[in-house]
């Protein structure tokens, strides 16, 4: 097997768990671009924690982690299995301190999107959490660190949203506001020419970025997937673009 690539996917509603949309289709035929992973590490924006924390149960529960939504939602079921030895070894190449926290699951940042991109839930997941504390280059530091994950059949997947901001969301907007088409493709153009940088120091892009999300746990996630990604990486760039006003469901694939 090959190095796996690298995934960050703009999860945006909940609600592309069950509905067939431009954004959700993608997700199905994203397996035709990658690899069949020996383990899935997902590093999802809805376990924000404290400090860093990983998964090792060997048979994670779901987590329904959304509020107010149909019923037909929380019916989704994606029985995945652990990867205990691969998470404490995940856990060991991290410089910063790591906690065996099995207190959570797997979140819908996770399985509103594997359950469609692997519907027979066949391979095994574990995440690891968001530290809430940390800084955007620590965040990335933590990436690069996962990076020789890529080398064993592990495929690194990111789950957020580049623009996140709920107060601002539009149920019935099919695209998105102008600030946040204009910060997504602010750092759709600094990820593309590798200025990796700028997307640290996203407030450069000004108001847009004000904007953007009022919390970066959707945002940090994207970090670690650039900080895993290789500089002979091809990247591809697909769901591009904004919905329901102040959700980015751009999405990035390195490798």
């Amino acid at each position: 097997m090959g190095k796996m690539p690298v995934l960050f996917v703009g999860h945006g509603s909940p609600m592309n768990a069950i509905e067939d949309n431009e954004f959700s289709l993608r997700w199905h035929s994203l397996p035709e671009l990658i690899p069949e992973p020996k383990a899935i590490l997902s590093i999802s924006a809805h376990w924000y924690t404290d400090g860093t924390r990983i998964s090792t149960a060997a048979e994670p529960k779901t987590i329904y982690d959304m509020y107010g939504f149909p019923k037909e939602l929380y019916e989704v079921r994606y029985p995945v299995k652990g990867a205990p030895e691969l998470a404490r070894h995940t856990g060991g190449i991290i410089s910063a301190a790591v906690a065996e926290d099995n207190t959570w699951g797997i979140d819908h940042g996770t399985w509103s999107v594997l359950h469609r991109m692997y519907p027979k839930a066949d391979i095994p997941v574990y995440q690891l959490s968001v530290d809430k504390n940390a800084s955007p280059e620590q965040h990335m530091q933590i990436g690069k660190e996962l990076a020789s994950l890529r080398d064993d059949g592990v495929l690194i997947f990111a789950s957020g949203n580049v623009v996140h901001n709920l107060a601002l969301v539009d149920w019935e907007m099919p695209g998105g506001h102008s600030w946040a088409k204009i910060f997504d493709s602010f750092i759709k153009q600094k990820i593309a020419a590798k200025e990796y940088k700028a997307v640290l120091d996203y407030k450069q892009a000004g108001e847009s970025a004000r904007l953007a999300f009022f919390s970066p746990d959707h945002f940090y996630p994207l970090l670690y997937a650039i900080g895993a990604s290789a500089n002979e990486d091809k990247l591809t760039v697909f769901n591009e673009g904004c919905t329901l006003g102040a959700l980015s469901m751009t999405s990035y694939l390195w490798g």
